[in-house]
């Protein structure tokens, strides 16, 4: 193998001349969770976290509401005691390697079994160790050593046996601020794009329900059954073992579940999923597509009386829960959906200018997801070539390429 001049090969892979490999446990302190019990969880005390509370690079305290006695912890858990800009990360279940930094606002908090807590030493940075931790260079070392299939976890034992690549110091430092500027952005993006469902979610309660009208129209809305407007049924269900590798796309009860050769709907469709745990969740299809029997079809494709995108946003406004039959496996059958009833315009001329309306949101939200999908992509790339150092950036104690 050619390696470019300025560069080593090392046990995790070729990186520049000037940097180390260490191990990550000379490199780093942490600490596993004590392994608590169902009967030692109180009302009250010291809140203690688990895997579901990282959410987003934070801690989400709502939830969990298990705690700890005072009395306990102070005798036998204050090491375990979380604190103020710790990095923890889920070590247990599907959700392992999850990373969260925790605020003072967090405190006080006790982990749980399956979380990690990590502290860099002197000669790491702790923007650095983010970065690893967050990084693919972390999660494949540990999913090589990885045990347990349904619950895989990871733990002390495993962090042992973990590589990082360390730069100098400065170089540490620049590569999780340049990371920390990306994140920065896409924080940004993430309140706009909140910022917009929230404008568009308003929107649709006063445009939807008749309270705000717009310019031109008046009138009294009408009173109508769902069964009224449109056709509803359950189409013929096809198993996967049909399904072929390209080809029209499935729908069944959550979107899109494979390809078929041939279509039954060649218009877009408004459905409701009628079985499962999603059950009353309204899609719409695209066109020339396989719809299964775990929908129910809202097909308006004749109807004078409602245009379909207006359909398909006015029951996304509505809760379709009440039509829910069954104490099994809950199912939404045709009866209850026929007579869901629904209050709308009669001019199909305001029902069009109310959905183009909230179709324009969308698209605008959409847009604004595909640049935050973008940047994450960017930053991805961006985090695999600056801990190899294939990509250096300008220090006064690194090489510069």
């Amino acid at each position: 193998m050619n390696i470019k001049q300025g560069y080593k090969q090392t046990e995790i892979g070729i990186i520049p001349e000037d940097w180390e490999v260490n191990k990550f446990n000379e490199m780093c302190w942490f600490q596993e969770g004590p392994g608590l019990r169902n009967w030692q969880f109180t009302k009250s005390g010291i809140k203690v976290i688990n895997v579901t509370n990282l959410e987003s690079g934070i801690l989400n305290l709502e939830r969990t509401d298990r705690h700890i006695s005072l009395n306990e912890f102070h005798k036998m858990y204050e090491h375990f005691e979380i604190q103020e800009n710790d990095i923890v990360v889920a070590s247990s279940g599907n959700s392992y390697g999850k990373v969260a930094v925790v605020r003072n606002q967090d405190l006080p908090l006790l982990m749980n079994t399956s979380v990690i807590r990590f502290k860099p030493l002197k000669n790491l940075d702790y923007g650095y160790l983010l970065t690893f931790l967050n990084s693919n260079h972390f999660k494949n070392q540990i999913d090589l050593m990885i045990t347990g299939g349904a619950q895989p976890n990871f733990g002390p034992v495993h962090l042992n046996k973990l590589f990082i690549a360390i730069p100098p110091k400065q170089e540490q430092t620049a590569i999780a601020t340049a990371l920390s500027d990306i994140d920065a952005l896409i924080g940004e993006l993430d309140k706009l794009i909140a910022k917009k469902q929230g404008i568009k979610q308003a929107t649709m309660q006063q445009l939807l329900t008749g309270k705000k009208r717009l310019a031109g129209f008046s009138g009294e809305w009408e009173v109508k059954r769902l069964g009224e407007l449109v056709d509803l049924y359950q189409p013929i269900t096809i198993s996967a073992k049909h399904f072929t590798e390209s080809g029209y796309p499935v729908y069944g009860a959550n979107g899109v579940v494979g390809f078929y050769h041939d279509f039954n709907h060649e218009s877009s469709q408004v459905t409701v999923t009628c079985r499962g745990s999603t059950c009353g969740t309204v899609n719409k299809t695209i066109e020339k597509s396989w719809i299964t029997g775990n929908a129910m079809v809202i097909n308006c494709d004749n109807s004078k009386n409602i245009e379909k995108q207006f359909l398909y946003y006015l029951l996304l406004n509505k809760d379709l829960s009440i039509c829910i039959t069954g104490t099994g496996q809950p199912q939404i059958v045709r009866s209850p959906l026929f007579n869901f009833i629904l209050s709308i315009p009669p001019a199909i001329e305001e029902q069009t200018a109310i959905a183009n309306i909230l179709s324009d949101m969308d698209a605008e939200i959409s847009q604004l997801e595909g640049r935050r999908a973008k940047m994450g992509e960017l930053k991805q790339g961006m985090m695999q070539e600056l801990l190899t150092g294939r990509i250096r950036l300008n220090t006064q104690d690194s090489t510069r390429c």
